[in-house]
């Protein structure tokens, strides 16, 4: 697509409602709250990488109690007209319809190809990419097994979504809460994912969010590999305003 005239594409990840209390939770959604109120005026789509919920199932009749603010909003922005995509992150890899449902927002759980004024993305949350990381990518296999998914819906919600929460905060391949320090290009995991697949296609840009850590790394002669940071410590996104992909923090 080509973005209309002073139309805006806004990228966001790693928001992780629900921690680490009700309270700290709120504040922060209220400030990415009032960051998509103001980015409504000028913005034609936004991307949501993934990890907007430290946690999320959706069992048949039932979803996680909170984030009123958020997925109000959200309904509000695509009511009006503004696109919204929203990738599966780790934490909320249990996603199915309840977005596509109740807010008309499609999910995608892998990787997707976008073009915009002809500037070719490749768009997703991140995890189980590239080399490395062997057991997260176990245990993902696992998470999405179908049977894994049917057991777990005959837990009560209430047990089903403490368990979890515990789990997220206490393990590190379940939270994929790695250590957000930067590895040097040699050992980034999604640069070198970036890299591979330019030796078979080109890509002017590469968004990813997962690793919590803003960054924008030359991945070849016109390619750029872009993290969106998280909404815990830097507060950042990316904005594309038809020309050219920069980094920002609110």
């Amino acid at each position: 697509m080509n973005l209309p005239a002073n139309k805006k594409i806004y990228f966001a990840s790693d928001q992780h409602f629900g921690i680490p209390s009700v309270e700290k939770s709120q504040q922060r959604e209220r400030k990415f709250v009032n960051w998509l109120d103001q980015i409504k005026q000028d913005a034609e789509v936004i991307f949501l990488l993934g990890d907007l919920f430290d946690f999320w199932f959706e069992y048949k009749k039932v979803v996680p109690k909170g984030f009123v603010r958020v997925l109000g909003k959200l309904a509000e922005l695509r009511d009006s007209g503004i696109k919204i995509y929203f990738f599966v992150g780790n934490h909320d890899l249990w996603m199915e319809k309840y977005f596509e449902t109740e807010l008309n927002i499609p999910i995608f759980h892998h990787p997707q190809e976008f073009s915009f004024n002809s500037k070719k993305f490749l768009i997703g949350h991140g995890d189980g990419l590239g080399p490395g990381d062997l057991g997260y990518k176990r245990m993902k296999k696992v998470f999405t097994n179908p049977f894994s998914k049917w057991l777990y819906r005959w837990l009560h919600p209430d047990l089903g979504v403490r368990l979890a929460q515990y789990l997220s905060t206490k393990n590190k391949l379940i939270s994929g809460d790695e250590d957000i320090k930067f590895l040097g290009e040699d050992h980034e995991w999604l640069v070198q994912y970036a890299k591979k697949k330019l030796e078979t296609k080109h890509y002017d840009y590469f968004l990813f969010g997962h690793r919590h850590l803003p960054m924008e790394i030359k991945v070849g002669a016109n390619s750029t590999y872009i993290n969106t940071g998280d909404w815990i410590t830097h507060f950042t996104y990316a904005v594309f305003d038809g020309e050219k992909l920069a980094l920002k923090k609110v």
